[in-house]
């Protein structure tokens, strides 16, 4: 069953524009960059996200929003145990981010 992965980020308020972008980019490349472990080929079948735009001001902080598709439970659960793409993204992240809400869901 496809599982939906959906990720909130607030980031620290020194954060620079630089840096909130490079971060941006390298959330979006992870599709591409997370490979199974088994083919070696990119598992994640959609990546997509952005800064917040919404006009209903129910953000409570949240700047960038990302869906991250995944198959199955078992890649989703690759992804975020194992996948060495994602523990290198995050540990590069995680420095400037306020606020970091996951969010999953099957269909």
């Amino acid at each position: 069953m496809p599982v939906n992965h959906l990720v909130l980020f607030q980031f620290k308020a020194d954060a620079s524009a630089k840096e909130v972008e490079k971060i941006y980019q390298d959330m979006l490349s992870l599709k591409d960059n997370c490979l199974h472990p088994t083919t070696q080929n990119p598992y994640i079948k959609s990546l997509t996200g952005g800064k917040d735009n919404s006009p209903e001001g129910l953000q409570n902080g949240i700047q960038y929003a990302f869906v991250v598709e995944f198959e199955s439970e078992a890649d989703r659960d690759f992804y975020v145990k194992n996948d060495q793409a994602h523990k290198a993204f995050v540990a590069n992240a995680s420095p400037i981010f306020e606020k970091a809400i996951v969010v999953d869901y099957s269909f």
